[in-house]
């Protein structure tokens, strides 16, 4: 008999159909020579540091630091899960063959290889190594079943992981809570989570020294076009004011104009990061509450396996992108120019075999169900939108710039104009407009004539508060503020956690009362700024070096880094942290009276506030629809979408609630108080009409 074991009961279910294992059993699945079980995640741990000697039950400064000898591994104490394990137990006794189903990456590996270990597994072990969950991926999956020694690297990374986790985790909490604490609160230190803090205490500090300083700039309008005078900031007012009033008079000459056309790639294919940072902008979705809607849609066969670190696919999946696109049936109409268009275009952007770590960008599978929920749809649709864009042209755009003299003054004007919007329409954007950034006039070299100058006073602005989209970006890349994809790309095996971890470190960073969130904004408690404040060792906070260790810990996974030398170099950290703190001046970190007020929400970060509702615009699909000054308007207008919802409709003020009605249904309900041009009154429901262009209808 050879013996299956998933992560999860639902993934055990899909296997066992398959294989034609369908007798059901108590904790297992039995049929064709095989017998599939689960786990719940993780059944098993590494011990507390009282299970390994008396002397490290209590709290003592004087017994730490806790190295075991040798780290050992325990069931978590749970009723169904010892149940679970013994049912495992006794398969692998039987078994002659075991094969490890779970999830196919680090963490996956080392719940199950645990979990084999405790049940003293002794017989051959097979890797199943899929990204997806469709009936396809399963069966090609089998056929090639790998051996299970060929991820002993992976395994080796994972436990080191933990066992850093641990030792770390265990002797700085234990030193800060006994040396700083009050005794009531224990000070929670982490690899990952005192680094991910002190980005957002350095940030907070950075806003609140910040000093603002004035400084003017002056600027031009020669023909509805925006020329800036090419000196720059200047920081002292009665300066501008004298080039001002010099230029005034003369005319402004035109001394080149320069066109270039460029071309815009497809944005990149998404991996758990940047989809988590997408979601969040876009939707206000917390980090962890993307990761969740991410496996359920993996674990509904519609989309790849999405705890992963890169955006690129490899080569052979590249023979497979005609059926995954003639299956994401609500997009046909933007799927059908590439499946008719000749060869479907393949960019070295998207494959490329050398960027490949244990699995590939979160792509749809093909599958598709209508039986979604909203936010699973708006998730769904963003993975489906960017992997059909990658197969559409680059966008050509026009790049303008306009070199310019008044007297002895250089200025200069840059424009920019979508010419062919390419991938663009796989966005919504509108094709019948320009597609325009500030395009200029058409500009003769040697023209002159007069001009209108401007002198604009403005202040130096502080750094944002981190959202958490921003935080997550600082995490992948050691807190260095890096806009450009390709270089970030390269950054990431130095960032600070694993795709599938991030999301959790903020959410623990909320529990432990160290960060709080004013509306999109994460700020430092007065607790989260003291600790910070208190820990002087480097390593124990600073991203960029916790992001060294990150990438010895990729390291020991490709086989190239040794983990007793990690080991060692733990210890050394560990010892340096326990002396500092113990021979450091004392003093108390306090948790404020209002932030434990606050702990019960800030338990359940995702739900403490009522997100906002997301009206998407009905028109573009892209945009969404918010408030303004005079009107309600998609917040693509001027850029790629007119669509407007006036203030006041006919004499009559729309409530709110009355606007997002009309959004998301394509009309209200009964409004009176609408006013005739005469002044007469009538009752009348406001329809948005195929044009999304708004209609009365009276009653």
């Amino acid at each position: 008999m050879k013996m299956c074991i998933a992560e999860k009961p639902s993934v055990a279910k899909e296997i066992a159909t398959i294989l034609g294992a369908t007798a059901r059993r108590d904790g297992y699945l039995e049929g064709n020579g095989y017998c599939v079980t689960w786990t719940f995640g993780h059944l098993c741990t590494l011990q507390e540091p009282g299970e390994y000697t008396e002397k490290w039950q209590k709290w003592n400064m004087g017994v730490l630091p806790m190295i075991p000898s040798k780290f050992r591994i325990r069931l978590i104490e749970d009723e169904g899960i010892k149940k679970q394990f013994a049912v495992i137990e006794n398969l692998v006794a039987k078994a002659e063959m075991v094969i490890n189903c779970g999830d196919a990456g680090q963490e996956g590996e080392l719940i199950q290889r645990w979990v084999l270990t405790k049940a003293k597994c002794g017989i051959p072990v097979k890797r199943l190594w899929i990204s997806s969950l469709t009936e396809e991926a399963i069966r090609e999956g089998f056929e090639k079943l790998m051996d299970g020694k060929d991820f002993d690297s992976l395994y080796a990374a994972g436990s080191a992981r933990a066992i850093g986790d641990w030792l770390l985790g265990m002797n700085a909490t234990r030193a800060y809570t006994l040396k700083y604490g009050t005794g009531k609160n224990v000070l929670s230190i982490g690899r990952v989570q005192t680094p991910t803090l002190a980005l957002v205490v350095e940030r907070q500090k950075a806003i609140e020294n910040f000093k603002p300083e004035t400084y003017w700039e002056i600027r031009t309008n020669y023909r509805d076009g925006i020329f800036s005078c090419q000196r720059g900031r200047f920081n002292k007012k009665e300066e501008a004011e004298a080039i001002v009033e010099k230029i005034t008079p003369l005319e402004l000459e035109i001394l080149s104009v320069e066109r270039k056309k460029a071309m815009e790639h497809p944005p990149k294919l998404f991996d758990l990061t940047s989809l988590q940072v997408e979601c969040n902008r876009k939707y206000a979705f917390t980090a962890e509450n993307t990761l969740k809607i991410i496996q359920t849609l993996y674990e509904k066969k519609l989309t790849t396996y999405p705890r992963v670190d890169t955006s690129f696919l490899p080569n052979d999946q590249y023979a497979k992108v005609p059926n995954i696109l003639k299956g994401l049936k609500p997009y046909e109409a933007l799927t059908k120019p590439i499946l008719e268009g000749g060869k479907i275009r393949k960019s070295p952007k998207v494959f490329n075999d050398k960027k490949i770590t244990d699995h590939h960008a979160i792509i749809p599978t093909g599958v598709f169900s209508y039986d979604l929920s909203p936010d699973e749809k708006r998730v769904y649709d963003l993975v489906a939108r960017r992997f059909i864009a990658v197969f559409y042209p680059d966008c050509e755009v026009a790049n303008t710039t306009v070199m310019a003299k008044i007297g002895d003054e250089e200025f200069k004007a840059t424009g920019k104009q979508i010419i062919d919007p390419a991938w663009r329409v796989v966005f919504g954007n509108n094709t019948d407009k320009q597609n325009e950034e500030n395009v200029l006039p058409a500009y003769e070299q040697g023209e002159h004539g007069p001009h209108t100058p401007e002198l604009q006073e403005k202040q130096t602005q502080p750094p944002k508060y981190y959202t958490e989209a921003d935080l997550l970006r600082a995490m992948e890349t050691a807190g260095k503020q890096v806009e450009d994809e390709e270089l970030r790309d390269l950054m990431k095996e130095n960032g600070i956690g694993r795709p599938s971890t991030r999301a959790n470190i903020i959410e623990t960073l909320y529990k432990r009362q160290y960060i709080r969130k004013d509306k999109k904004r994460l700020l430092a408690t007065s607790t989260g700024i003291e600790l910070i404040d208190t820990i002087q060792n480097d390593l124990l906070k600073s991203a960029e070096l916790t992001g060294q260790w990150e990438k010895k810990l990729r390291m020991i996974e490709d086989g190239t880094y040794q983990v007793t030398d990690f080991m060692e170099e733990l210890k050394v950290m560990v010892n340096e942290i326990v002396h500092f703190v113990r021979h450091s001046s004392a003093k108390t970190i306090h948790v404020e009276e209002n932030e434990k007020e606050k702990k019960k929400e800030e338990d359940k970060p995702v739900k403490k506030e009522k997100e906002p509702v997301i009206l998407l615009c009905p028109k573009c699909g892209q945009g969404k629809v918010v408030k303004g000054k005079t009107a309600w308007g998609c917040t693509l207008y001027r850029k790629s979408c007119d669509f407007l919802i006036p203030m006041e409709i006919q004499g009559k003020k729309l409530t709110p609630k009355q606007i997002e009605t009309l959004v998301q249904k394509g009309k209200t309900g009964k409004i009176s108080g609408f006013k005739t041009a005469e002044g007469d009154t009538f009752n009348g429901i406001i329809i948005l009409n195929e044009n999304k262009l708004l209609d009365i209808e009276k009653i």
